[in-house]
């Protein structure tokens, strides 16, 4: 059986140290570059580059192939190319007072157009009193005075001479123009009027009646005058405020002339000034009670709509932005509107917007993990409908009834590259079931977990590892210790060819290595390091894999690893724990006899098997009926479990041992104890590649070491596993010393006779196999059982 035997050289592909250029990573060239991802990072500089509605990224990829640290540094170099995005403010609308205003203005202005607005109204706020106060002023205002008194009295005159008539007079009081009858010439007094009958009386008052009637015209006439006084006085007052105004508001509107929304704003704003200047005015100190109702400062309250919002500072900022937002909520993405509690009331205005990371980010980049996003509802939603609709909103999720009174923010226009990273899964769930998605990402950027071992590959991870020494003042590594990671690389990759693109599994060895070589007393990192920091990590994580071999090597957990047996053998499964995978021996059992139930499932039948373990199962009936019921119906019954199994299976990986222990069963041959198997089969009798193949044949070298070694001891793989083995140096001596062996077959009839040391059969021209043989015993007894069945005896 020497010619299935896999060569030692084939059991690991070794790497060269002389492929480094120097002896140790000191003199090495440094890069953090991304190593074998071409694809991702084409398709990640494509989506970048691109500036159309939709083409965001979903970068997918596992945890630890760079792809959240590569992204970002990507995203930053497109950032460097463009200039840095505009400050945004939020004013007050002096004509939609609910919908504060967004103007936009040269990154860095912001800053200085609040602080102009605000010297501006500090100004206004002390010249505004004084002009009104002013000599002039008051000149002006007593004119006016004068010139409507005159016209007033001239009315009054006027209507004195129709109340004489009636012997009346009207005079102008608090209650406004009364009528007062004359005696003797002069006007009663309150005294003269108690004095008079009740007939002189309604005498008085019908005369009185009367006189009003005709009087009422006057009294109009004098009215308007009042009026146009008033209004004269008023206009008076708002010249002399538009003059106090131009003097400031005008130097802004020049200074700003190149931005129509900041003109369009201080225009509004000097109206609305001038209709409200008595709030500039210093009221005169008064003293009044105060309930608990009454807002504390009203003037103060009205005074905020003169200022300004700074809601996004871009000052100082020369590219474009990249933000990467760890917690993605709805208010961190889109920002909030801020309450403040008023006697029990919440109230708002325009200075209390707050801005969220799109925000930020706006004209530039942001950064998400998909799965932080999906965890927050509102905030996914919130972010498809802003990529649709190009806008951002300012807007809370919640209503409380304490809230009086919302604002609706003008929406900001939207211009972002949104990268999502997530995991293959999501991307095709969020593409399978959200429509949203497939129109809004149409980018994606695929982060491989392997890339090949080419050279040039093998010469960037030892520039990546330069790169952790001088970054982190690590010790510098030798030639033996880059190998070592290469060859680590590989096994992680589970390919002779292949080398891992998980840089931070590469990162913790790196790390701990360069402990390991100080805590030796070494200024220099060898090959020896690396193998100790891959063996202590492995030792701290390995507990529950030392508790099952001590349980198998006392047959707690029977595993047998010498002898031979009919109907059993040892299968191997991987155990992954997270941070440590290893191999476990499995005894597989399996009985046949004349039946026609067909191959029963015990994992199935008592729910512990997953639907590709059921399929593997499955798949040797079919192997069954090709090659041995030809001539005649299959019929069997068939047990197979796993002893000593009490929690769930699943895989593939097993049936071919499955199929070689009912082969044995059936044949009545023993199978070898010493070897174990390994690798799935399809119907035909091929054997097929399997996964985690270095871990299974070193977990059960280690249960044979245990148990003793006595270079019978092996294990059987596909053949075309042998490019996946990366096996520890151990293993490859004990190899070597001809006390392990590792074979690899292609199908089962090589398989069966490592095994049970027979020769497999092949069919002659009849159709029928040569005695002696293993197929020979099968269809032997496949044959008995179906002339069982046709006598009768099986039912």
């Amino acid at each position: 059986m020497d010619k299935y035997l896999v060569p030692v050289e084939k059991l690991k592909k070794k790497c060269d140290p002389n492929l480094f250029e120097y002896d140790t990573t000191e003199y090495l060239p440094a890069s953090r570059e991304l190593i074998g991802q071409n694809r991702a990072m084409e398709a990640l500089k494509y989506g970048l580059s691109i500036q159309r509605k939709g083409y965001n990224i979903y970068v997918s990829g596992l945890t630890g192939t760079g792809r959240n640290s590569y992204s970002y540094l990507v995203a930053k170099e497109f950032a460097e190319k463009r200039k840095a995005p505009k400050d945004w403010c939020y004013v007050f609308n002096f004509k939609r007072p609910k919908c504060p205003k967004a103007i936009g203005m040269e990154p860095g202005q912001g800053k200085e157009f609040k602080k102009d607005v605000e010297q501006v109204i500090k100004a206004i706020g002390t010249e505004i009193p004084k002009t009104l106060t002013s000599k002039e002023y008051e000149n002006n205002r007593n004119l006016l005075y004068t010139t409507h008194q005159k016209r007033a009295q001239k009315i009054i005159n006027e209507l004195n001479d129709l109340a004489k008539q009636y012997n009346f007079i009207f005079r102008h009081t608090e209650k406004g123009i009364l009528s007062i009858p004359l005696i003797d010439g002069k006007p009663m007094t309150d005294e003269e009027l108690e004095q008079l009958s009740e007939s002189k009386i309604e005498e008085l008052v019908k005369t009185s009646n009367q006189l009003n009637q005709k009087a009422y015209d006057y009294v109009e006439r004098i009215k308007e005058v009042e009026k146009e006084y008033l209004k004269e006085i008023r206009e008076l007052r708002e010249v002399n405020v538009l003059k106090v105004l131009n003097n400031h508001i005008d130097l802004l509107i020049e200074k700003y002339k190149d931005n129509e929304d900041i003109c369009e704003y201080l225009n509004d704003m000097k109206m609305d000034i001038v209709k409200n200047y008595e709030m500039f005015m210093k009221e005169e100190e008064k003293e009044y009670l105060e309930t608990i109702f009454t807002p504390v400062d009203r003037k103060e309250g009205f005074m905020k709509r003169y200022q300004v919002n700074l809601f996004i500072d871009n000052n100082g900022r020369k590219t474009a932005p990249v933000i990467r937002e760890m917690n993605p909520t709805y208010y961190n993405l889109f920002g909030k509107i801020e309450y403040v509690n008023e006697f029990g009331v919440l109230k708002t205005d325009h200075m209390r917007i707050r801005p969220g990371s799109l925000h930020e980010a706006n004209g530039g980049y942001i950064i998400i993990q998909v799965r932080d996003i999906l965890q927050n509802p509102h905030a996914w939603e919130g972010l498809k409908r802003a990529l649709t609709t190009e806008e951002l909103i300012v807007e809370n999720i919640t209503g409380l009834n304490l809230i009086s009174e919302t604002l609706h923010p003008e929406p900001l226009p939207l211009e972002i590259k949104v990268i999502i990273i997530g995991d293959y899964y999501l991307h095709q769930l969020l593409y399978t079931f959200d429509d949203d998605f497939r129109k809004l990402f149409k980018i994606r950027a695929d982060f491989d977990v392997e890339m090949e071992k080419t050279e040039e590959n093998i010469k960037k991870i030892g520039s990546f590892v330069a790169y952790q020494c001088k970054e982190e003042n690590l010790k510098p590594f030798d030639k033996t210790a880059l190998a070592a990671i290469i060859e680590r690389s590989s096994r992680i990759a589970g390919h002779q060819s292949k080398l891992t693109a998980k840089f931070n599994e590469l990162v913790e060895i790196i790390y701990e290595a360069d402990l390991w070589a100080s805590m030796d007393g070494r200024d220099i990192v060898s090959r020896e390091d690396v193998i100790k920091a891959i063996e202590k990590k492995n030792y701290r994580n390995n507990t529950y894999e030392e508790k099952l071999m001590e349980l198998m090597e006392h047959n707690t957990i029977i595993i047998d690893t010498k002898g031979e047996k009919i109907g059993e053998i040892n299968g191997l499964s991987v155990i992954d724990s997270g941070q440590y995978a290893f191999g476990r021996p499995s005894k597989i059992t399996v009985n046949t006899y004349a039946g026609k139930e067909g191959i029963i499932n015990i994992e199935r039948e008592v729910e512990q098997s997953g639907s590709i373990y059921d399929k593997g199962v499955l798949i040797l009936g079919g192997y069954l009926g090709e090659k041995y019921a030809k001539k005649f119906p299959l019929t069997l019954t068939a047990s197979i479990t796993f002893e000593q199994s009490y929690s769930g299976i699943d895989g593939d990986s097993a049936s071919s041992t499955e199929l070689y222990a009912m082969l044995s069963s059936l044949a009545e041959i023993p199978i070898k104890q010493s070897i174990a198997v390994t690798g799935s089969v399809n119907q035909k009798g091929l054997v097929q590649p399997v996964g985690g193949i270095n871990e299974k044949i070193e977990g059960f070298y280690k249960l044979c070491k245990l148990k003793g070694l006595t270079g019978e001891e092996g294990v059987i793989i596909p053949y075309q596993n042998i490019d996946n083995l990366m096996l520890e140096d151990e293993v490859i001596d004990t190899v070597k010393n001809g006390k392990f062996k590792i074979y690899a077959v292609k199908t089962i009839d090589e398989g069966i006779e490592i095994l049970t040391g027979i020769e497999a059969g092949q069919l002659d021209d009849n159709g029928e196999y040569p005695e002696g043989t293993i197929n020979y015993f099968v269809q032997e007894k496949l044959r008995s059982y179906y002339e069982m069945s046709k006598e009768g005896v099986v039912e």
